[in-house]
């Protein structure tokens, strides 16, 4: 065999620029750049080497051969060429790796399959031995890379990936594979800083990579020094010799670099699960004495190394992949910037994100940004060098902004409810303590506006909501265009139902947006971060509406016209109350007295509870879910109604159909569209109200009123019902303050027997 040999090293998508690097100040000599790859010629001892020492490398292919290729058998004969006998012996194990397609060829498997046949049939002794194949730890790992045409045949001299270092067994949820932050570690300048003598720390380590990496480097430690099995190991072309000089060389630099006084590498994770496990890691790569793990939320997080000593603070945030994460991952982010703010001050910080929207919301600014993968996902690489030249401390203004400022200072400056002063024993007024000091979010310009409306339509729905004693109330629905989404207090939480964008709008953009609000939402409505909540409302089909968003089963207690009911915030898109009724159930509850009270799609049966607690003899709730009419059931209980209340699981078509009682108060406020399983056919709103009203009138006491209403934009009450009730619309009686911005939110009739 050659004493040289063509190399392949592949890795992650957007590391060949920092592999290079490394490749050629290990040896490899003629390097060009590839797409995941960098491709070079070497000698046995360089290719060992950056097997060994190879941070950023995926595997190292040593190429056998190249041969053009049209079809499936050029495939096969040119691997059968190849003298086999000078790579394994005939009763070895055997695993392939195909990749690309063409020449015939466009299943990967096939083509495994072909060189596959081509070595066991070189191999093949005339007493019957073969290769067998073993996925696992094969005896020899060949891999045949088709490119326009040419087949690139090659010995796997790594085995395993080289990013399985060893040492994490265990791992979080969503790790960072070892090479990938090796590479954002060295791009980071981490390298630079150790050779100093700086300080590493992780404040969101998960279990330890960075920590274990970053110290592997500081240490001189080669990252596969531990590593048992290669690739070549089997391999009759093995030289293992030189392979014992260079593991040899490579273990006498740990020892001397691990002797050395230890750098201050700390690492803080939240979630306790993964403390244990992030120690664990670091016993198994020998860190012990070098890498300490703690239990720390981001919120308190504060490097403390010793003499003041300064250097790099590295973390890979949480990207956000789930419906409502905007808004904890958001306030994640600003409290990770205001860390570094107040205790990170001279240091550098390397940020690593899938979510670079979030990235700008730190309040502090990166001097520069790098393009990763990670898998399939672009993130960002930001780098910051943590002094006040770097914060960002406030946007220009616009005309219309310094206005909108203007109208907020006079709101604040208007006096709204009598202070009550407080004297001391010699009757001089004693001076309320300061408030604490809060450091806020720092707001873009859109997001100083939208703070400004949102605190304008506090402060008069405010005052309507003390006087009425309403608990719960929309307070923003979509009045600025550019900032889309319902926004509602309940009690003491923030509900947010981002409305989806249209087409025509950036995606970037409107993220932007969202995040700007966001920030806003806090401060305007002087609520902790923790209480707000954020969904996304889309058109939805079919029993999309009904999916559950979360699964957190948390239930929070509200109040209304004197009656407790329970609201869920975050397992489903809407929260068991529907804000813009509230009049329609007012108005039950106040003729609800000695009544029969029958309440159809009654969804978690509110309207039922004011019926009950204004006196009605009776209640019926129907509804198909049996989920609702549990929570009903809830509702019910937590007031203390139990008798004289029924809840009925079952289609309202088909039971009004079958119903032979009389009810002397009706409401319908069905969906507008529905095709659940448990029903036959399809329910529209629009063609089947007729036959609906018509079935509920027919079980309406003499004397009796139905209620109905509904919330499809669109609908038409059919005409030729007021040739035989008596039809009377109340939509504009049916809206609170809050809903009088969006008139459209419902339409209500009153209707009775002529």
């Amino acid at each position: 065999m050659s004493d040289r040999f063509e190399l392949f090293l592949t890795c992650p998508k957007g590391l060949e620029g920092l592999l290079i690097e490394e490749a050629v100040g290990l040896g490899l000599e003629e390097a060009r750049e590839h797409t995941s790859a960098v491709r070079g010629m070497a000698d046995m001892e360089t290719a060992y080497r950056l097997c060994l020492w190879s941070r950023l490398a995926n595997r190292v292919l040593l190429v056998l051969k190249r041969f053009p290729m049209k079809d499936a058998e050029d495939l096969y004969h040119g691997v059968l060429d190849i003298e086999w006998a000078d790579h394994m012996v005939p009763d070895g194990t055997l695993a392939v790796e195909f990749s690309g397609h063409g020449s015939g060829i466009d299943n990967t498997h096939f083509g495994a399959l072909k060189v596959k046949d081509a070595i066991v049939d070189k191999l093949r002794t005339p007493t019957g031995e073969r290769p067998s194949i073993d996925k696992i730890n094969p005896d020899l790992r060949i891999h045949l890379r088709l490119d326009r045409g040419e087949a690139i045949l090659s010995l796997d001299l790594s085995g395993h990936s080289l990013h399985q270092r060893g040492y994490r067994l265990q791992q979080g949820a969503a790790p960072l594979k070892e090479n990938l932050a090796a590479a954002i570690l060295i791009r980071s300048g981490w390298p630079r800083i150790a050779a100093e003598g700086g300080a590493l720390t992780d404040p969101m380590c998960g279990v330890g990579t960075f920590l274990v990496e970053g110290a592997m480097i500081a240490a001189d430690m080669a990252p596969n020094l531990n590593r048992e099995l290669w690739g070549f190991t089997t391999w009759l072309g093995h030289v293992p010799a030189l392979w014992k000089k260079l593991h040899t060389e490579a273990t006498e630099r740990a020892a001397i670099g691990m002797n050395k006084p230890p750098l201050w590498v700390r690492g803080y994770e939240a979630d306790p699960r993964l403390i244990q496990p992030a120690r664990n890691n670091i016993e198994r790569a020998g860190l012990s004495h070098w890498i300490k793990v703690y239990q720390g939320e981001v919120g308190t997080f504060e490097p403390r190394p010793d003499q003041n000593q300064k250097g790099l603070v590295i973390c890979n945030p949480p990207y956000g992949e789930r419906l409502g994460d905007e808004a904890s991952l958001l306030y994640l982010y600003q409290n990770l910037g205001e860390r570094l703010r107040q205790a990170c001050m001279g240091w550098e910080a390397a940020v690593f994100t899938g979510a670079p929207d979030l990235g700008k919301r730190m309040g502090i600014r990166s001097h520069k940004q790098y393009s990763f993968w990670n898998g399939a996902l672009p993130c960002k690489l930001l780098l910051i060098k943590v002094n006040p030249d770097q914060f960002v401390t406030g946007e220009r203004r616009t005309p219309e902004q310094r206005q909108a400022e203007r109208e907020q200072a006079a709101y604040d400056q208007a006096p709204t409810e009598p202070v009550e002063r407080q004297y001391n024993k010699n009757g001089n007024p004693i001076k309320p303590a300061p408030a604490p000091v809060v450091e806020q979010a720092r707001l873009s310009e859109g997001g100083q506006m939208f703070a400004n409306r949102l605190q304008k339509n506090l402060k008069q729905l405010g005052k309507w909501a003390k006087r009425e004693g309403v608990d719960c109330y929309r307070v923003y629905d979509a009045d600025m265009p550019e900032y889309s989404m319902a926004i509602d207090l309940y009690h003491d939480w923030v509900h947010v139902q981002e409305y989806a964008a249209p087409k025509s709008i950036d995606p970037e953009k409107a993220s932007a947006r969202m995040f700007d609000a966001l920030a806003a939402i806090p401060q305007a409505l002087n609520v902790d971060k923790s209480r707000v909540v954020v969904k996304r409302r889309e058109r939805q089909s079919g029993t999309k509406q009904y999916e559950r968003q979360s699964a957190q089963g948390k239930f929070t207690e509200v109040s209304e016209g004197g009656v407790k009911l329970l609201v869920n915030l975050t397992d489903y898109l809407d929260t068991g109350l529907f804000l813009d009724h509230r009049p329609m159930r007012m108005r039950i509850q106040k003729e609800a007295a000695g009544k029969r009270f029958l309440n159809l799609y009654c969804y978690t049966a509110t309207a039922s509870v004011h019926a009950a607690k204004g006196g009605a003899r009776s209640t019926t709730s129907v509804d198909l879910s049996k989920t609702y009419l549990d929570w009903a059931r809830r509702n019910f209980s937590l007031n203390g109604f139990s008798d004289k209340n029924r809840l009925e699981q079952g289609d309202v078509m088909a039971w009004l159909e079958a119903c032979r009682d009389e009810f002397d108060l009706i409401f319908i406020d069905p969906p507008t569209f529905s095709n659940s399983k448990r029903m036959e056919g399809i329910f529209d709103v629009q063609r089947d109200h007729v036959q609906l009203l018509d079935l509920a009138m027919a079980r309406l006491a003499p004397g009796g009123v139905l209620y109905f209403s509904n919330n499809f934009r669109k609908f038409v009450l059919e005409d030729n019902l007021s040739e035989r009730y008596a039809v009377e619309e109340i939509s504009d009686k049916t809206l609170d303050p809050d809903f009088a911005r969006n008139a459209k939110i419902h339409r209500a009739w009153k209707i009775t027997a002529r």
